[in-house]
């Protein structure tokens, strides 16, 4: 609306601007034209002048020009004819003769005669001597200008050129011919005046340093308005000059020619002319633009009533629209009499006809809210005596019982003459009450139902970071709480201890009460670990049978070792005590590992693993006890995991290589056997047993891999000491328990096609006997079908029993050196150590004794029966490549 009121503006203003000074433009116009008009003419006088003025100078330099160079040219004409008539003439002659001529004020410099185109004669020769002896025939500069003299048989103009006695001149060429005995016309040579270029320029007036014009020559060599340029400024050719041409005796020079400064001349009297044309506007605007005026001042009354009264219109038929279109009520009030003037609308609105009848209040009173009626009323009131504005919503109550919602504005105004009035505006409200409500309504449910969902959402919250079954916080509420605490202890804010703590026997409960009791003993050890705490502890169970105790702390006092140990001991008694489950009373206990970063390898972030790492050994140790995390276990942690990089390592470098500790027969001392035992050849520390790494190993789960070396190696080593002349019966290798389960064992053993007996298997006795396993027994039969001897390493030390025996029926024991030792000073013990190998004949047994560590442990056996013997009195266990030399030497031992 605002856009369409701006142009209407500028519409306007220019009907005004055509009707006021539309007849000053148009004299305005006539006035420059006419300006214009007389100093456009007044510049082309001038110019005109200005070239008619430059044209005269230039002629006059062109006049001296002419005659200066004709007059030397027609006296050089006199002497080449003399020397026609004389062509025998001498210097000395030659002399006389120019002297004579130079007389006059000419600009000749000097005249030189060249008989067979050779300077021989010249004149004045002081000065000129370098010019004596030219020959044109060789001058680069001359040669074509003389050539073309004599071609032409007439004068040639060249210049200006550099002279070769010095300076610049215009030299002018006659070819001179004469007549020989015969009377026959030949060429004789060539006569050449030198006219000074400073000399004839200066007479010509070219140097005057008065001269008003500035000009340029072009025609070098008397080549016309196409030759170069030789005299003036390059820009004077570029600037529209006057040009006009000098004659010469052959060819032309043009000279070019403007005023100096250029052709932008100031023009005398301009600025008179100037005011005579500013008088001139004056004169005829300055009437003219008093009457536009005041005939404009007339148009521009009239446009703007016209203007008004449509604008009245317009705004009149928009007021009306806008009512029509929002259904507004109009209402005005007398403040004196109470008399009320209605339109259509506020009939409409309060059920009234539209008759146009007279309203005064009682018809507005009887239609209020009995609720509203007496605030409707007080709110006119303060409008009419205090505010002078009125606003107020209320409900009217219409014939057919309709509530209606009605809002009310208005305000007292009063004329100069005229009584105090207010007038106001009554609309339909109810929609935008009832939406109102409506939003309420949708806003209080709205509420109800976040509380649901966030009641909702914490449930689902706390179900996600509590266990189901203990109620108490789970792995990942414990990570989050772990995390919070390694910020904290970052900050310097706190230290924490971890206590973790694993259940002891839960898995038989487990297993033979059944999952029901398995859950009971985890509420249990739940309720222990609740009441054992502090009540800021946190308590999480992280999965099966493991808890976690997190103590948190401002300072490192509040986390003694002590402090720690106590909980730790309480949790421990209180788990063993025993539980009732119907009718069975349930007894379980706990192994704690405790971490803390309150000391110098306090690591935040790692406490959790440090705890672990510490049950770990309490695991170890024995169960139902607790173990800190310290710098030792730490250390020990660290090397091991050195270990076992180096035993990865190790395996794929192949250091891990067999020695082999030969069997001896207890009666004739012969070699009937080797076992191979593993070594790591480490290229640091040198050779290493299997104390040194089996247990890494055995973690690491590598144990297999390398029992499966050491039995390639042997069996390709009984092949290698056969083509050196030494059969080894018989080679025993050990064999994991976890090894003897695989499937894959068997087929790579038919693989390998191994003479049968030549390789043994040991079995530790506490592994084996110990399992009653039908699918193990299969494999163990399965070996001895391909070939592959069965014996029990180590016996004496486990607890096998003689129906284990008769049913496994190995090939041969193996005591154990801690039995073999005491023989030497126990009889009871050599009374067992015989009843052992009488047991093992009796079931078809070989027996060996291993430790053999003197030759008087070697007699005793040798007397008690023994089989075999092996140990360092016999043989220490050496590389394959010692072991050759070895049976070589015994061999020749015995034949000596």
């Amino acid at each position: 609306m605002g856009g369409l009121s701006d142009q209407k503006s500028n519409r306007r203003g220019l009907r005004r601007i055509r009707a006021s000074h539309l007849h000053l433009l148009l004299a305005t116009i006539v006035v420059v034209a006419a300006a214009i008009f007389a100093l456009h003419q007044n510049q082309n006088v001038f110019d005109q002048k200005l070239r008619s003025d430059v044209l005269s100078k230039a002629s006059l330099v062109r006049a001296k020009l002419e005659g200066s160079i004709n007059a030397n040219i027609q006296l050089v004409r006199g002497l080449v004819a003399s020397i026609e008539t004389n062509p025998q003439i001498e210097q000395a002659e030659f002399s006389e003769l120019v002297g004579s001529l130079l007389t006059q004020e000419l600009q000749i410099r000097h005249i030189a005669a060249a008989p067979d185109l050779v300077v021989k004669l010249i004149h004045p020769i002081e000065g000129n001597e370098r010019a004596v002896g030219l020959d044109y025939r060789t001058s680069e500069s001359q040669r074509g200008a003389v050539f073309q003299a004599r071609n032409s048989g007439g004068l040639v103009l060249a210049g200006p050129v550099d002279l070769v006695q010095g300076g610049q001149g215009f030299i002018g060429r006659f070819p001179v011919f004469s007549r020989n005995a015969m009377g026959v016309r030949e060429f004789w040579g060539i006569v050449s005046a030198i006219v000074d270029v400073e000399q004839l320029y200066r007479q010509s007036g070219l140097l005057d340093d008065d001269l008003a014009i500035e000009i340029a020559i072009v025609g070098r060599n008397a080549a016309g308005g196409r030759g170069e340029r030789f005299f003036g400024a390059e820009s004077v050719l570029g600037d529209n000059p006057v040009t006009v041409d000098v004659l010469l005796p052959s060819g032309t020079w043009q000279i070019a020619a403007r005023p100096k400064g250029g052709w932008d001349q100031p023009i005398p009297g301009r600025g008179q002319l100037y005011a005579w044309l500013l008088a001139a506007a004056l004169l005829v605007l300055g009437p003219t633009f008093i009457m536009g005026r005041l005939m404009d001042e007339r148009q521009r009354n009239i446009a703007d009533m016209r203007e008004r009264k449509l604008e009245l219109e317009r705004l009149s038929r928009r007021l009306r629209l806008a009512v029509q279109a929002s259904r507004i009520g109009i209402w005005e009030m007398d403040v004196q009499n109470g008399e009320l003037i209605w339109d259509d609308r506020m009939n409409e609105l309060y059920g009234y006809p539209q008759d146009a009848g007279i309203r005064n209040y009682p018809f507005w009173a009887r239609r209020l809210h009995p609720d509203d009626k007496v605030r409707a009323e007080a709110d006119f009131s303060a409008a009419m005596r205090e505010t002078g504005r009125y606003h107020s919503d209320y409900r009217l109550i219409l014939d057919d019982g309709s509530i209606r919602h009605v809002r009310a504005i208005g305000s007292v105004f009063q004329d100069e003459t005229a009584p105090p009035r207010i007038v106001g505006v009554n609309w339909d409200v109810t929609e935008d009450v009832e939406r109102a409500e409506a939003l309420n309504m949708a806003v209080l449910l709205s509420e109800a139902r976040n509380a649901e969902l966030e009641s909702i959402r914490e449930r689902i919250e706390f179900n996600a970071l509590h266990d189901s079954l203990t109620g108490l916080p789970n792995r990942r509420y414990l990570d989050e709480t772990i995390a919070e605490h390694a910020k904290a202890f970052a900050e310097g804010r706190e230290v924490a201890a971890i206590l973790q703590i694993d259940l002891d026997r839960f898995k038989e409960i487990n297993d033979t009460l059944g999952h029901a009791a398995g859950d009971a003993m985890l509420v249990h050890a739940a309720n222990v670990l609740r009441q054992a705490v502090w009540p800021t502890d946190f308590v999480a169970r992280v999965g099966g049978d493991e808890f976690v105790v997190v103590r948190r702390a401002r300072n490192a006092a509040l986390l003694s070792a002590e402090s720690l140990a106590d909980l730790a001991a309480t949790i421990i008694v209180k788990l063993q005590e025993p539980t009732l489950y119907e009718e069975h009373e349930c007894r379980i206990g706990g192994s704690v590992g405790i971490a803390a970063d309150t000391d110098t390898i306090a690591d935040a972030t790692r406490l959790l693993v440090n705890a672990d790492i510490a049950l770990y050994r309490a695991k170890r140790n024995g169960r139902n006890c607790f173990q800190f995390f310290s710098e030792e276990l730490q250390a020990e942690i660290i090397t091991t995991k050195q270990i076992a990089d180096d035993i990865r390592s190790g395996l794929e470098r192949g250091e891990f290589v067999p020695h082999y500790q030969p069997q001896f027969d207890a009666q004739t001392f012969e070699i009937i056997g080797v076992e191979a035992l593993a070594r790591w050849e480490h290229p640091q520390k040198g050779l290493l047993g299997p104390a040194y790494f089996l247990k890494v190993a055995e973690e690491l789960d590598v144990v297999q891999e390398i029992d499966s070396r050491m039995l390639e190696a042997t069996v390709a080593q009984l092949g290698v000491w056969e083509l050196q002349g030494l059969r080894v019966p018989q080679a025993s290798v050990n064999v994991s328990a976890r090894r003897l389960h695989n499937a894959d064992l068997l087929a790579g053993l038919r693989k390998m096609q191994i003479e049968p007996r030549r390789i043994a298997f040991e079995l530790v006795e506490s592994i084996f006997l110990d399992e009653h396993d039908d699918r193990l027994m299969a494999h163990v039969d399965e070996l001895k079908s391909i070939g592959i001897d069965v014996e029990i390493d180590d016996f004496g030390t486990g607890y096998a029993s003689i129906v284990s025996l008769l049913k496994l029926k190995p090939q041969r024991l193996k005591i154990d050196r801690q039995l073999v030792q005491p023989i030497v000073g126990s009889l009871a013990q050599r009374q067992l150590l015989g009843s052992i190998i009488e047991m093992g004949h009796s079931l078809g047994i070989q027996v060996l004794a291993e430790g053999v560590e003197t030759m008087e442990h070697a007699h005793i056996l040798q007397r008690l029966g023994c089989d075999a013997l092996q140990g360092y009195a016999l043989a220490r266990p050496m590389p394959a490549r010692e072991l050759i030399g070895f049976a070589n030497e015994r061999r020749l031992r015995k034949a000596s």
